[in-house]
């Protein structure tokens, strides 16, 4: 039952797209109704492949109509052994898994740290057999994984290492865009990251060769004219996610300033609560605050997750468990993994609720948003 609140106020949702104006986005698609060209690496695609090289500070990028495709073909395109196993993190979304299963790969779950929710690194050695081919960290809501130590496990054991970088557009670490550790980064650009282009995603990468053979899946396993020697998919960026892309990237930095702004109102509101646990300042990194996850421990704050999920709700305030279920509790996995092998990542995924986060969210209604979760303490 809705609180007569919501009357009175408006509703917040748990993000909202940042969009260019209309003006702008209408003139950057002008000239797409001269060309009638739509999709198939045109000249919007070419154009924002360019500017993002810049921005991000990669050395080769590739662009793609989704990020869950950009994980998945950028797998498909090292060419690791079938069967052979994977270790990555439940505590992430579906599309990580996914892409692993889905490439004939063997997911192995390492649990994550409980400061800053990444791939704990001390437990991954443990998890490496002789039939590990690749490690796929995810780097979560904004915060980087151990880039340094994943990197030094990796070239002892001579592994690979893509990391899902959907929550880490335009984050640094020691002056260096995050894309450009690993072999891959793969972002997603859809509509409710902290840069869009509608949909899309983006595969950032060193070798030239592994770009060839990544541009050929994305476009159907295609060489050439008259031959067709991969097993490919369509994930090609059409001009007008491309055009919305280029619109974006003009503003991201003003957007992620506006970003910090709510994430520090929301900090002055409940650092320091007690059963209340936010999200680590990180060390040596330049941030986008892409997403305000609180961890409530129901025994110290008084009410469970669930109950504060409920009480934001009542008052038409979306937030999201963000991320439960974990992915290796997924139904579609019919009890293959068993979660209690990540108690740390299992403890997380029950306690965990992230906040609305935008960049045009109001500062009042942070304010209110506040209010409503310290009213919950008992």
């Amino acid at each position: 039952m809705q609180s007569k609140g919501i009357d009175n106020m408006k509703n917040i949702l748990v993000t909202r797209s940042s969009m260019p104006t209309l003006d702008e986005y209408i003139d950057e698609i002008k000239d797409i109704w001269d060309t009638h060209w739509l999709t198939n690496m045109g000249a919007k695609h070419k154009e924002l492949q360019k500017e993002l090289l810049e921005y991000l500070g990669v050395d080769e990028i590739d662009l793609f109509t989704n990020g869950h495709m950009a994980l998945e073909l950028s797998l498909q395109a090292m060419n690791l052994p079938k069967n052979s196993e994977v270790i990555t993190t439940p505590f992430t979304f579906a599309s990580t898994t996914h892409a692993i299963v889905r490439n004939g790969l063997e997911p192995v779950f390492c649990d994550v740290n409980p400061v800053d929710f990444t791939m704990d690194v001390t437990k991954i050695e443990e998890l490496i057999t002789d039939r590990t081919s690749a490690i796929m960290p995810v780097h979560v809501y904004g915060n980087i994984c151990n880039v340094d130590e994943i990197q030094r496990i990796a070239d002892k054991y001579g592994l690979k290492v893509i990391y899902d970088a959907a929550h880490t557009f335009g984050v640094r670490y020691k002056d260096r865009g995050i894309a450009s550790f690993g072999d891959v980064s793969c972002f997603s650009f859809h509509a409710t990251k902290v840069f869009n282009s509608i949909e899309g995603g983006a595969a950032c990468f060193k070798d030239k060769d592994f770009g060839l053979e990544l541009y050929r899946l994305k476009n159907f396993g295609i060489r050439g004219p008259e031959v067709v020697d991969g097993v490919g998919a369509n994930a090609k960026m059409n001009e007008f996610c491309a055009a919305m892309g280029l619109c974006n990237l003009r503003h991201v930095d003003e957007e992620i300033e506006k970003r910090r702004k709510v994430v520090e109102r929301y900090r002055e509101h409940l650092e320091g609560v007690e059963g209340i646990q936010l999200s680590p300042i990180q060390k040596d990194v330049k941030p986008n605050y892409a997403y305000f996850p609180a961890i409530f421990d129901e025994k110290v704050f008084g009410s469970s997750r669930n109950e504060v999920f409920e009480a934001l709700g009542n008052e038409g305030i979306g937030a999201r468990k963000y991320f439960y279920p974990l992915t290796n509790t997924f139904d579609c996995f019919h009890g293959k993994y068993d979660p209690n092998l990540t108690p740390v990542a299992l403890h997380l995924s029950k306690r965990v609720l992230t906040l609305p986060l935008y960049a045009d969210l109001d500062l009042e209604d942070v304010d209110r948003i506040c209010d409503i979760i310290l009213k919950c303490r008992k």
